[in-house]
């Protein structure tokens, strides 16, 4: 795993042992059993922005400060200016820029995503979790799954979808994809 997922991981045990939740609690919050919260808490597999969600709600933590070790500051407004958010790679096929960190008790968590293009015969990595999710394609094409459903993506195209439905999204035509997403 990268140093991005290790420090995140570092993060997630730290506001277990601060809360002084059980592991049984914290991956009841987050909507996985104990073995899979462990392997995340252990940096041994990508840890889902979804149930990083879902835990820090459970919390009451901003998501921020899971992902980037940074606390919100802003109330009435937060500026990003092009290519300054918060940068988080959490898997070397997707680059997450937080465009809302700094806004404290937002209701939805935005991010500028970057999908790379992965060879066919990888297959694309799929996450679910609770609440709502919207994204509007800024740049490429897109391959996104929902469960067995794929549905193509372009530059303007958006979705909004129910985000426990099992989701994946690959870069097509062996070019980067930019998104907006908005998780809810």
């Amino acid at each position: 795993m990268n140093s991005e997922i290790l420090q995140i991981a570092q993060r997630l045990k730290g506001l277990r042992e601060a809360v002084g939740a059980s592991v049984e609690e914290i991956a009841l919050a987050g909507g996985v059993d104990p073995q899979k919260y462990l392997a995340f808490e252990n940096a041994e597999e990508d840890i889902p922005v979804g149930f990083l969600k879902q835990v820090s709600a459970e919390y009451k933590v901003d998501l921020s400060a899971l992902l980037f070790a940074d606390e919100p500051r802003m109330t009435s407004y937060f500026l990003t200016r092009k290519d300054k958010g918060l940068s988080m790679e959490r898997v070397s096929d997707y680059k997450y820029q937080s465009l809302a960190a700094g806004f404290l008790n937002r209701k939805a968590d935005v991010f500028q995503v970057t999908v790379e293009p992965k060879p066919e015969t990888i297959p694309i990595h799929h996450s679910s979790h609770a609440g709502q999710e919207f994204a509007l394609v800024l740049h490429g094409k897109l391959l996104l799954q929902l469960r067995d459903k794929d549905i193509l993506l372009e530059e303007g195209d958006s979705i909004y979808f129910d985000a426990s439905i099992p989701h994946g999204m690959k870069a097509l035509d062996g070019k980067s994809v930019k998104f907006l997403t908005v998780i809810i």
